[in-house]
Order: C-alpha cells, then structure tokens, then sequence
C-alpha cells in the first residue's frame, strides 16, 4: 500500500496535530454496505481508491486509539502514524465475506502496531515476547493507581509485594520494571504541543478495555485463530459452511433458512452443526496437545 500511505493526510515535522485531527473528521463513516462493496473492490480488483476510502473513514478512530497509550511518553503524533500503518494493513487482510465490520477487524492491527511501536521505542525495557513481561509494562501504573501508590521513585518492599500479589508475578519483575518505567516516566501536565494547549492528561481516559487486557487478548485470539483455521480442515465442505453461519457469524443465520439452502429439515441442519463444533473441539484439543497452547471453552 505505498501508493495509498503517501496520499494519506500526515502530522508533518513541526506540525500541527489538532490541524490533523480537525482534517481526519472531515472523511465520511461507511455505511455497512458501502463499505462492503469498496471492501470487495479492493480484494478482487486491487482498486486502490476503494482501500483509500476505507482507510480514510478509519483514520479518527485510529486517534482514539493511540490517545489510550499517551501515557508511555511517547508522541501522539507517533503514536497515530504507527496506528496507520496498522489500519492500512488490515484494510489489506481485511475479509468482507465473513460479515464483519472493517472497525472490528482494524481495531486489533492498529492497538498491535502501537503497542509493539511503544515497546521497541522503550530502550531501556527488553522484554521480547514474554506475555506476562509485556502485561506487567502496560499494566504496572494502573496497578499502582488503584493500590494508591503514587510515588514515582524506588518501590519500598512492601509496596513491591502487594502488587506483586496483585498481579501475579515475582516481586523482582515489579521492583525492576518499576525502575525501567520510572526512568522514562514523563509529566502528565505537559502541552502536547506549542500550538495546542492540551495537557496529556487531558487524553488518558479510554472507554475502552486496559491495555494489559487487550494484549492477553490479542495474543490469545490469534492462538484460537490459528487452531481454528487448522481445524475447520477436518470439516466437509457442508460441515464448515453450517458452522461458520451458525456459529462463527456475527448474525447468525437460523436453522430453518439453512434447511432450506439444502432441502434438508431443521433437525438435520442442527445435527450437522452439533457434529461439526464437535468435530472443532476435537481437532483444536489435539493441537492444545500437541503445542501446549491454549484450552477450547
């Protein structure tokens, strides 16, 4: 998409950001139908105005999403340019055929773009891909807030220990992440720019889950993901169809309009989706097994 990227609107050096985030509101929303025609566009005819629209309609809600991570000292203006390239790479993998919408599907791209931008930007934390490492990072300063912990310097023993007991992990990983944190830590009170005068504070809240949940929650969806598209192999062609209707639709389509794609009664149609989930949770238990990843609910 480097033909798109460069016609996007851009928070130049010096710029201004509010002139950008007034800019990004001016893009109409997509319908669901006008979005999944562009969307259909793209993937079977490479149309690259149709992704520009869609992209376009999503960049807003891409600000949204990087004002949760302000927190980290890090520049919004960075942080919204990472969230792009995000979107514009879900708008790339993005499937209108499975019937969801494009802000669902984006919205994990870009939280993965900004979360992985905020932790190669952090020097002093290397924490590769340990999960629970990265949790403890994003989480370490809510955890404090809500124990009432408020001092920015050295954890004493106590305090290391409750939250240690609170988030389940050696105290050693919180007194020394506490560290790293505190290092880069920067004043919530700070303008965001010369010519806003915002403070970062002004941006923190997100109605949206924590940080530390979503990326439990990333990590663990693209697992089931992965065992569920290995496992949907072991389904016939009528088999994958039913459950993916029935089961893997965010409308889900009912018993008697499959009974009559396939002139067959209610009661077998719910017969064949019974077998086929089972069929899933057989194959997906094996793989659990197999790789020791994740249990099937």
């Amino acid at each position: 998409m480097t033909t798109l990227s460069m016609s996007l609107p851009t928070i130049a050096s010096g710029g201004s950001l509010k002139a950008y985030l007034n800019e990004i509101q001016t893009f109409p929303l997509l319908g669901r139908d006008e979005e999944f025609m562009l969307a259909k566009r793209y993937k079977e005819h490479g149309e690259t105005d149709a992704a520009h629209r869609m992209v376009t309609s999503h960049l807003r809600l891409v600000a949204k999403i990087a004002r949760g991570y302000q927190g980290y000292g890090l520049p919004l203006a960075d942080l919204i340019s990472e969230g792009n390239v995000g979107l514009m790479r879900a708008v790339k993998g993005f499937e209108p055929d499975k019937g969801f919408r494009l802000s669902t599907y984006a919205m994990w791209w870009i939280r993965a773009a900004i979360t992985e931008y905020v932790l190669r930007s952090w020097s002093m934390v290397k924490i590769g891909t340990v999960a629970a490492q990265k949790k403890l990072f994003f989480g370490l300063r809510k955890i404090k807030e809500s124990l009432k912990i408020y001092n920015s310097g050295e954890l004493s023993p106590t305090d290391a220990a409750r939250i240690a007991e609170s988030m389940n992990v050696p105290e050693a990983e919180v007194i020394e992440m506490n560290r790293r944190l505190s290092g880069g830590d920067m004043s919530l009170n700070a303008p965001l720019s010369d010519e806003d005068a915002g403070e970062h504070m002004d941006f923190l809240r997100d109605e949206g889950p924590d940080q530390e949940a979503l990326l439990g929650d990333m990590e663990e969806n693209h697992l089931r993901s992965q065992m569920l598209v290995r496992a949907m192999e072991n389904l016939n062609e009528r088999e994958r169809h039913i459950i993916s209707e029935r089961r893997l639709s965010e409308d889900p389509v009912t018993l008697e309009e499959l009974a009559g794609e396939y002139g067959i009664s209610r009661e077998r149609v719910r017969q064949i989706e019974v077998r086929a989930f089972e069929k899933l949770r057989a194959a997906m238990t094996i793989d659990v097994d197999e790789d020791g990843a994740l249990g099937v609910a």
